[in-house]
C-alpha cells in the first residue's frame, strides 16, 4: 500500500530512523525535517507499507521552471527485508502517477551505478540515462552525502 504523507507522526520518524541509514549516511530526518518536508509546496512524501509497518519511501518534488513543470525523485529507499517485493516499482509508478497527473513534463532521478537492481528498476520504468555532468557544491553539512 503506498500512501501520500499529511502530517508526521511518532511512526513515520520512527521508520525514517530505521530506513534512512539504509540509503545514506548522512543526518537522519528527525521530525521538525519530516514536517518541513511534508509541508513543503510541491513536495510529496510516499511510504509503502507492509502489514501496517512502513517498509518504504520515496520523495517526488515538483517544481516550475521557465521551460516548464518538472519532477525529481529522491532518496527512495526500502528496508533490507522487503527488497525484492516490488515496493520500489510500487513507490516509483505511484510518483509517476503524481507527476503525470500534475502535469510535469519530465522526471529526473540519479542512482549510483553500484545499485544495480535499482538502475534496472529504474530502466525498465521507461527512465533513460542521460549524459549529463553532475555538479555539486557542499554549503552546508558533509560533502560525503551520496546520491540515490
Amino acid at each position: 500500500m503506498i500512501e501520500i504523507v499529511t502530517t508526521v507522526a511518532d511512526e513515520l520518524v520512527d521508520a525514517f530512523a530505521r530506513l534512512q541509514p539504509q540509503l545514506s549516511s548522512s543526518t537522519v530526518a528527525d521530525h521538525a525535517a519530516l514536517e518541513a518536508i511534508v509541508a513543503q509546496p510541491g513536495c510529496r512524501l510516499l511510504v509503502a507499507r507492509e502489514a501496517g509497518t512502513i517498509i518504504g519511501t520515496l520523495t517526488l518534488t515538483l517544481y516550475r521552471i521557465p521551460t516548464g513543470l518538472q519532477a525529481r525523485i529522491d532518496d527512495v529507499v526500502v528496508d533490507d527485508a522487503g527488497r525484492g517485493k516490488g515496493v520500489g516499482e510500487a513507490l516509483s509508478r505511484r510518483a509517476i502517477e503524481l507527476a503525470r497527473e500534475a502535469g510535469a513534463k519530465s522526471i529526473s532521478l540519479t542512482s549510483r551505478p553500484s545499485r544495480e537492481a535499482a538502475n534496472r528498476l529504474y530502466q525498465r520504468l521507461g527512465f533513460q540515462p542521460v549524459e549529463t555532468n553532475v555538479y555539486r557544491l557542499v554549503l552546508n553539512g558533509s560533502p560525503s552525502r551520496v546520491m540515490t
